[in-house]
């Protein structure tokens, strides 16, 4: 457990104001990101057969919960990390064309998140995902791509400052886009977390690229499954990469909060380059990447965006327990109470 209480901490919107501002904020970004990448809705699953590579592997050693299902002879299921590839199976069989794309509320639970002001059991985000043509597999797309999502934040966090006109704004005009590998050459001899920290609060909002591959120092700046985002591709400089991290500055933690990952997605020979970068090629024979080596799903880009902690950040919150009911250890539940943070 890991618990922050900011000093003078004092909410600025009551519980039941919370509650009214979280489905305002989120009808709001919703709809905006829908309109700015060409997304529809659809219908996202709670859970997905075990043994099929559907599942998002996030870092690679998170468990994910399953079950056995009675009428199916047992076979076992596991709920959702996210949906980083199923969407991508649903982009194949709804025919959408480059250009348009997808999104969904997914709902995870994550048994082995490390408890904090920012970390749940329960994990909800806009998964979203749009199909792509080889010509857009380039760093500039994908820097187009995070403009409009944060041209979507800066909208959305002035319309809630319009109705609730304490939550001011403060996100920068313009995010800035660095390398880890220029993040290991700005802050050497420092954490990988550290580096975040440093250059969030010195420009406001940044998306990192190239997460998952080795940098200079045979270190990789934070771990990625090899099958959905290409951390692998040359890009500029010698750098590598096709994904990255949107964060911002927290100033009620006094830290950076990141609030969503996101990525071109591996096309068939990266597939290839880093499941054998990961030692894990055995993983070719499962149905997503069978599907994914035989030219069966498109080309595509796409990510997760947390709805919890959007709304903990534009809402002034210090945990995201304030504008989601999930389960907390008694000892932060007291300690939360304690300081006025009112945990749903």
């Amino acid at each position: 457990m890991s618990l922050v209480i900011p000093p003078r901490y004092k909410p600025m919107l009551a519980p039941e104001q919370t509650e009214m501002a979280i489905k305002l904020l989120k009808d709001t970004f919703e709809h905006g990101l829908s309109f700015a990448l060409k997304l529809r809705r659809v219908t996202a699953p709670l859970f997905v057969f075990s043994g099929t590579g559907v599942n998002d592997d996030l870092n690679g050693v998170e468990r994910a919960v399953r079950f056995p299902v009675k009428c199916m002879d047992d076979r076992q299921v596991e709920v959702v990390h996210s949906l980083a590839k199923w969407k991508r199976m649903k982009l194949a069989s709804y025919s959408i064309p480059p250009g348009y794309g997808l999104y969904t509320d997914m709902n995870a639970i994550r048994p082995d998140e490390e408890l904090s002001n920012i970390h749940s059991l329960y994990v909800d985000q806009w998964d979203w995902e749009r199909t792509i043509q080889t010509s857009d597999r380039n760093l500039d797309f994908l820097k187009k791509i995070v403009r409009e999502i944060y041209g979507v934040l800066l909208k959305t966090e002035a319309y809630i400052f319009g109705q609730y006109p304490q939550l001011e704004p403060f996100l920068p005009e313009q995010i800035t886009f660095l390398h880890s590998e220029e993040l290991l050459e700005m802050y050497p001899g420092v954490s990988p977390k550290e580096r975040e920290r440093r250059a969030v609060k010195k420009f406001g909002a940044v998306f990192v690229i190239g997460i998952g591959a080795d940098l200079a120092d045979g270190k990789p700046h934070d771990g990625r499954a090899p099958d959905y985002d290409d951390w692998s591709t040359p890009t500029m400089n010698g750098f590598k990469g096709l994904n990255g991290d949107i964060l911002v500055w927290n100033p009620v933690l006094d830290a950076p909060l990141e609030l969503s990952s996101m990525g071109i997605r591996v096309d068939r020979d990266a597939l290839v380059k880093q499941l054998d970068l990961a030692g894990c090629p055995e993983r070719k024979t499962l149905l997503f990447h069978k599907m994914l080596l035989s030219n069966q799903l498109p080309l595509s880009v796409g990510g997760g965006i947390g709805q919890s902690r959007l709304c903990m950040f534009f809402l002034r919150k210090a945990h995201i327990g304030e504008v989601q009911a999930s389960i907390w250890p008694e000892q932060m539940e007291a300690e939360c109470r304690r300081n006025e943070i009112f945990l749903m």
